[in-house]
């Protein structure tokens, strides 16, 4: 064979090697490496700690309907541009009422004058023009017997008084007393409510007793705890105490608000969808940096994260920044609504919001039936101490809508570290973020939704509106959500899995 065709014969070789190789189907990098890869791409360099630093320091807090919250709406789509996922945009909705506070005044004008540190709380209604002055009534911490001995007049205001709060469970103690109280309040025919804050050295914060996204039934405001003390040793020592309560709120009617959503599109089945999710928005007195910055950021930077690591998974991962949150988890339900076609599709739901604490696993919202599931796509972070999971169910974020739905969701469990102290406070800053556990918690918020994506199989099955109501009655959401008035809507259809 002569050396013209042998040259020839090498060319066709190579030629049909290159064709065999060019239709031979890209095979993805290993699981484990993937997650070795985010792993590091989490926790080495990147823009996190400078992403939270702006929202922040420079945007502040971002109560939902006002110009801070739309420049964070914005901040955030820019922010998952540079990560490099797919897609981002935002998603509009509507906020049923807009609401901001005026210049607060509250003092105590007998016995003794004295000017009284409070704010209003969020979506409470104004007081008449030029405020109520009235007899001050304490109805102690707001018990039925309480109200009996007390015996408030009509157009009085109450004082309600508080326990100091340092665990998760006394937050939500907070919470649940606050609806029967009001009830009474209403039935007493009291003007007003002065809640006592349940936080030391005179620390304000911003809570909601309405949380259907309507303005509420009563005037009402925080009380620094020392002059709350104050005004309820005068009582006790038998003075007629008289105050001035003037909140000149501002109330406005419906206003678009958005979701910020963006997409890493899966390679294989690209319409099935995985999520993690945290709120956007924040109350007002502080910048919003543990409730819930520190957790948007770290979605972000999951994101971020995952596209670093070429780590493209089975299905597509969806990242969303809700709105709405401290109204009424109104932004994901709307969310929901808006998605109610593609809810068959979406195989998990991943919520982070509790601020710093170490994750020591998640709340699998009555779902025990995931968990094995999930301990195998966590086996290679074990050494984290993060597979300690619990099969209970609560109302107060934004994994609620898809519970209701049907969806298998998962809550980050964490330690309280310095989040209940800060919790909607002036205090909550940016100061208060360890970027160090932040990075954990963002490779494990990406390992776990990664890991989710592409398992071969999905971590559970989408349950039956039957199922949901069993597991609503087992975890003992359902007095829950009669209790702050969810179960009404769950029985006519208009929140969760339909009939």
């Amino acid at each position: 064979m002569n050396a013209k065709n042998l040259l020839a014969r090498w060319l066709r070789l190579f030629l049909l090697v290159s064709l065999l190789l060019a239709a031979w189907p890209v095979q993805p990098q290993s699981s484990n490496d993937a997650v070795q890869k985010i792993i590091a791409a989490a926790l080495g360099p990147g823009p996190l700690a400078e992403n939270l630093r702006q929202l922040t320091d420079e945007i502040g807090g971002r109560m939902s309907g006002t110009p801070a919250m739309r420049r964070a709406a914005e901040w955030a789509v820019t922010a998952f541009r540079q990560a490099g996922v797919d897609t981002a945009r935002t998603e509009p909705f509507t906020l049923p009422t807009s609401w901001s506070e005026g210049a607060t005044r509250l003092e105590v004008i007998a016995p003794v004058a004295f000017p009284v540190q409070a704010v209003s709380l969020a979506w409470s209604p104004p007081t008449p023009a030029g405020g109520l002055e009235a007899d001050l009534v304490d109805v102690g911490m707001g018990t039925e017997a309480e109200f009996a001995r007390a015996r408030p007049a009509r157009g009085s205001i109450l004082l309600v008084h508080s326990q100091v709060i340092r665990t998760w469970a006394d937050l939500f103690d907070e919470y649940n007393r606050a609806p029967a109280i009001l009830d009474q309040a209403v039935a007493s025919g009291a003007a007003a409510v002065l809640w006592m804050s349940s936080r030391e050295q005179g620390l304000l914060y911003r809570h909601i007793h309405n949380f259907l996204g309507q303005i509420d039934r009563l005037p009402q405001a925080l009380v620094a705890r020392e002059d709350a003390q104050r005004m309820a040793r005068l009582l006790a020592a038998g003075r007629r105490v008289r105050v001035r309560l003037d909140l000149p709120n501002r109330v406005g009617g419906p206003v678009e608000e958005r979701n910020v959503v963006a997409e890493i599109r899966g390679r294989e089945r690209p319409e099935e969808i995985v999520l993690l999710g945290a709120h956007l928005d924040s109350w007002d007195l502080g910048t919003g940096a543990l409730d819930n910055g520190c957790n948007a950021a770290l979605v972000i930077d999951a994101a971020r994260a995952i596209v670093a690591a070429g780590a493209r998974p089975r299905r597509t991962l969806r990242f969303v920044l809700w709105s709405g949150e401290e109204q009424g988890l109104i932004g994901s339900w709307q969310y929901v609504q808006q998605h109610r076609a593609e809810l068959d599709q979406i195989v998990a739901y991943v919520n982070f919001d509790e601020g710093i604490g170490r994750v020591v696993g998640y709340s699998l919202g009555g779902r025990a039936d995931i968990e094995p599931a999930l301990r195998e796509i966590l086996q290679p972070i074990e050494s984290w101490g993060a597979n300690a999971h619990t099969a209970d169910a609560f109302l107060g974020t934004d994994n609620f809508d898809f519970l209701l739905e049907g969806i298998p969701t998962l809550v980050a469990t964490q330690e309280e570290h310095n989040y209940i102290t800060n919790y909607h406070a002036s205090s909550d800053t940016l100061d208060k973020i360890d970027i160090r556990e932040l990075k954990l918690h963002t490779a494990l918020a990406a390992v776990t939704v990664y890991g989710i994506a592409e398992r071969e199989q999905r971590i559970g099955p989408r349950l039956t509106r039957g199922e949901v109501e069993a597991l609503l009655r087992r975890t003992g959401l359902d007095q829950q959500m009669q209790r702050f008035g969810f179960w009404l809507l769950w029985e006519r259809g208009e929140r969760g899995r339909q009939p």
